[in-house]
């Protein structure tokens, strides 16, 4: 009986946590960190693409053996997969969330919100909903080559790239796309800082300078590829 009332209590404590909107906003700024962390890494690897098919392949390869012999082929890619999987939720849903909750607190909304809002901060809902809808488009084309532009390859990663990035219709997606995420990553970031306490009157111009910098490292980091197709540097 006393397990089931310690039980019982912890399970009331994370739903008290959880529906109040510093839970909401917690689970926002860590799942939105362990994404930036995923993304830093997702783009030091699509840079090796400028090194040519050998490269870029093998690293697609070598991603599908990690861990092994411990683990068996692609096991450690889909435990990756399943947790961006559940940070991607987690951070849909309390935006969602706290996005209806802030409505509801100012249904007539605000006379003056354009000059009290940053440009940035205006557009993160948009911008969330262009990158699920950017992630759902990259995975059909570049994971199961359901809406490849080309002859899809199962394992010659580089060359399902180029065929992508010599359509005018895969560079805008993708450009688009990135664009958005720098603006997301710009205003996350900083918010993350705030809502984790990292954030202070001596450490708010270097954060904000860290947030400016990751979200222009990334956003040129991921162009970079189409651009480099598109130039003929990487064919």
């Amino acid at each position: 009986m006393a397990l089931a009332t310690g039980t019982d209590r912890r399970s009331s404590m994370a739903r008290t946590i959880w529906q109040s909107s510093v839970g909401k906003k917690t689970v926002m700024a860590v799942s939105g960190l362990v994404m930036l962390l995923y993304l830093v890494v997702h783009m030091f690897g699509n840079l090796k693409i400028f090194f040519g098919p050998g490269t870029f392949d093998g690293y697609a390869h070598w991603l599908r053996t990690v861990g092994e012999p411990f683990m068996h082929y692609e096991w450690t890619l889909w435990v990756i997969r399943v947790l961006l999987v559940a940070a991607v939720v987690a951070h849909a849903v309390s935006a969602y969330q706290l996005s209806r909750r802030d409505i509801r607190a100012r249904p007539t909304g605000y006379v003056h919100r354009r000059a009290r809002a940053s440009y940035a901060t205006r557009t993160m809902r948009w911008g969330g909903v262009i990158l699920g809808l950017f992630v759902v488009w990259h995975l059909l084309d570049l994971t199961t080559g359901t809406v490849h532009s080309g002859g899809f390859q199962p394992g010659h990663p580089y060359q399902n790239v180029v065929d992508t990035f010599s359509t005018w219709y895969g560079d805008v997606i993708y450009i688009v796309a990135m664009l958005a995420l720098g603006l997301h990553v710009q205003h996350g970031f900083w918010s993350a800082a705030q809502t984790l306490g990292v954030g202070s009157r001596s450490r708010d111009r270097a954060l904000k300078v860290t947030a400016n910098l990751l979200a222009l490292v990334l956003t040129l980091g991921f162009v970079a590829v189409p651009v480099g197709v598109m130039t003929g540097l990487v064919s």
